[in-house]
């Protein structure tokens, strides 16, 4: 399995580093992209490096494409690749996972409607769906997390996902999650 991460500046740390760190910990390939160049630097002035760029990649090689949270979801939604990328990912049903602000955009962009889903409280606006309270939702393709305190729950539901509740299952013990 392979998980195309996109971010810039001012994505949520833990949110993108928790989350690539656990889906690498159960076997699952993941590529950060950066939209605009091969750092970004987080909403805490934690920079990444040697990352790809999204103009570099091409969609069709991943399962699955995972947008963190953070500040950046703005500059994330008027992204026309990042945006192209993501509408791919919904017309092949592909999984779709984004976690506090990033479901927002699947809101705006309408991929909410009639679905289950969870994002940052104060973020959730008429989306046509069904808002969740609880750190993670699963509906279909799209798997939300509502903050970053739903880190590892959002991951591992990734993980059960994309490789199944056995994978998922050693790599909460892996981490003693239980």
């Amino acid at each position: 399995m392979k998980v195309l991460c996109i971010l810039t500046d001012g994505f949520e740390e833990l949110e993108a580093v928790g989350t690539v760190a656990l889906l690498r910990r159960a076997g699952i390939d993941v590529d950060i992209c950066a939209i605009d160049a091969t750092t970004a630097c987080g909403r805490f002035q934690i920079s990444l490096n040697n990352l790809k760029k999204l103009d570099t990649i091409e969609s069709n090689d991943y399962d699955a494409l995972f947008l963190p949270g953070g500040p950046h979801y703005q500059k994330l939604e008027e992204n026309e690749e990042a945006m192209s990328i993501l509408a791919s990912f919904m017309d092949k049903n592909k999984f779709v996972c984004c976690i506090c602000a990033a479901p927002t955009i699947l809101g705006h962009k309408g991929y909410l409607k009639n679905r289950n889903y969870t994002c940052y409280t104060s973020m959730n606006e008429e989306f046509g769906g069904t808002y969740i309270d609880k750190y993670t939702a699963c509906d279909g393709n799209l798997i939300t997390g509502r903050s970053a305190a739903a880190v590892i729950d959002f991951s591992f539901l990734i993980i059960e996902k994309l490789l199944g509740k056995e994978k998922s299952e050693e790599a909460k013990k892996s981490i003693y999650y239980y």
